[in-house]
């Protein structure tokens, strides 16, 4: 990978040719020390002008249709219309039926979940970590786009892997009880639990009914030469994943 050339690892699923759905790697960017080189979150501690150039570096090089709807990320269950709010609104997710509108979601370790369906009729895009599954944000942007689950398509894209991402009890208990197939999603690790996240998006999926899902084996916290890992380094950037209509 170039230092000075923007790319990423593209959704691997059968959504419609129309639909562009990517995660950036870190590289290509200005950003130096634990911010290097790409990141685009503005709420880090990075220089607001190296965000800003990063981002500008985003629209340019991937021939983005117009500037993404950024969030402002609380680990809750928001969803939003892109088009229908301000950039940095509260959410933790955004949805859009629009050509050229660009929903996004900043992650280090969190998982972007991407959704579609087979027509290629709406884009959305969800930042789920643990706090997002338990607070429903999958649900709740099912029930915001209100299709047919056998419809759907899905991509479980690039985030921390089942090896790295150790977790206590209390998180395994609630978990768990929202949902007790969870517990195959777990193994134990001394006092504590590895959590494979990305089986636990497939599952919520699955309960909802959606059956078309893919998923990306990328584990963040495995390569820092290509991904940001906040469970790995603590103070560092963010990656951003993309998805829009042609």
């Amino acid at each position: 990978m170039s230092e000075s050339v923007i790319t990423g690892q593209a959704a691997q699923w059968s959504a419609p040719a129309h639909v562009k759905a990517l995660t950036t790697f870190r590289t290509g960017g200005v950003s130096t020390g634990a911010f290097n080189s790409l990141n685009l979150a503005a709420h880090v501690g990075d220089d607001r002008a190296s965000v800003k150039e990063n981002r500008a570096r985003v629209v340019d090089q991937l021939g983005l249709p117009s500037e993404p709807i950024w969030l402002r990320q609380v680990h809750g269950r928001r969803v939003v219309q892109a088009e229908s709010h301000q950039r940095d609104c509260i959410a933790d997710g955004s949805f859009s039926r629009q050509a050229g509108v660009v929903c996004v979601a900043l992650t280090a370790d969190c998982i972007p979940l991407f959704l579609t369906d087979k027509l290629g009729s709406f884009v959305c895009l969800l930042h789920v970590g643990w706090r997002g599954l338990v607070a429903g944000v999958i649900e709740s942007g099912l029930t915001t786009l209100g299709s047919r689950p056998q419809e759907l398509l899905a991509w479980v894209g690039p985030g921390i892997g089942r090896d790295e991402f150790v977790v206590g009890g209390e998180v395994h208990q609630q978990l768990t009880r929202q949902l007790p197939a969870h517990a195959q999603a777990f193994a134990s690790h001394g006092d504590k639990w590895r959590a494979d996240l990305g089986r636990m998006i497939e599952q919520r999926l699955q309960w909802a009914g959606v059956t078309e899902i893919r998923r990306s084996e990328t584990c963040t916290a495995k390569n820092p030469a290509a991904w940001f890992s906040h469970r790995r380094d603590g103070r560092c950037g963010r990656m951003a994943s993309l998805i829009w209509l042609a």
